[in-house]
């Protein structure tokens, strides 16, 4: 039996459940309040948690495998083995000060208090500049101590830098980058090793499918070659030979969403036609 423990709120929620979907990991018998949940494969369990608590969990053995931010991870100092970046709740923990403050960079702040829910970073972050501060924990509401004389500078969460610039906050410094990751027990991953790279590869090849769209189109053998140079696929096109009364190829490739727009143009002026653009739940590498 393994068990993930999974963030039970917050903006990750709802992707990294989606994400489960995708896999075809559908969680059954779960409540908006329950703290496990069942699965479709009954060797696989859910337990929900705080984000903060998961690297301990997983470290202890409470739960074989957890997704938690690479900031969580860091903070608790979790000997856990990283397998995957899942590449959704990215933000920067960054160091700022008022916009009114003459402290331009990091060396500025020796000696002074720094407010933050991420002490064990923010700590070795000045170590290992060689800055001497205090660094003052706070849970919560932490854009806000600087103003009201509890700290000089915070080190805190940001994704988009609004929160930071309404609350008259710039940035200094960039302290760590964060996403969420899936981590997983080293004991667990020594007992149920299969298992575990079974998991990791359903939710991987989710991931790789993300923003991407498969292409399948009719070719004259004439245009071939021109249509190869226009596109972007993950390891050139797949071409087939068509039973036509004029030499004909179907060529099958895998091209990021973004650049269809400009692709599709592109293959109709080079000959390709009969074009179909398809969605791909998931890439099996």
């Amino acid at each position: 039996m393994v068990r993930i423990a999974l963030p039970n709120k917050g903006r990750v929620y709802e992707p990294i459940m989606s994400l489960f979907e995708g896999a075809g990991l559908h969680v059954i018998e779960h409540s908006a309040r329950s703290l496990f949940a069942k699965t479709v494969d009954e060797n696989i369990t859910m337990l929900f948690a705080r984000s903060r608590d998961i690297p301990g969990y997983v470290e202890n053995g409470a739960a074989d495998l957890g997704i938690t931010g690479e900031d969580f991870i860091q903070e608790a100092g979790a000997d856990v083995e990283v397998l995957l970046d899942l590449g959704m709740g990215k933000a920067e923990l960054v160091l700022a000060v008022p916009e009114a403050s003459d402290i331009e960079k990091p060396e500025q702040l020796e000696g002074k208090k720094i407010a933050t829910e991420f002490p064990e970073i923010t700590k070795k972050y000045f170590a290992s500049k060689g800055i001497a501060v205090h660094v003052v924990e706070v849970c919560g509401a932490t854009e806000i101590t600087p103003h009201i004389g509890v700290a000089d500078a915070i080190v805190d969460l940001t994704s988009t830098g609004t929160s930071l610039s309404m609350n008259r906050l710039k940035v200094i410094g960039k302290v760590l980058r964060t996403s969420q990751r899936l981590i997983a027990s080293k004991a667990s991953l020594a007992r149920d090793g299969r298992k575990i790279s079974e998991i990791t590869l359903a939710l991987q090849s989710v991931i790789e499918a993300r923003g991407k769209r498969y292409l399948m189109m009719n070719v004259p053998e004439g245009s071939l070659e021109a249509v190869r140079k226009r596109l972007p696929g993950l390891a050139g096109p797949t071409v087939l030979k068509v039973e036509a009364s004029s030499p004909m190829c179907a060529v099958h490739a895998v091209v990021p969403e973004k650049e269809i727009y400009k692709v599709i143009n592109d293959l109709k002026e080079v000959g390709a036609r009969d074009i179909l653009i398809v969605p791909i739940e998931r890439i099996v590498r």
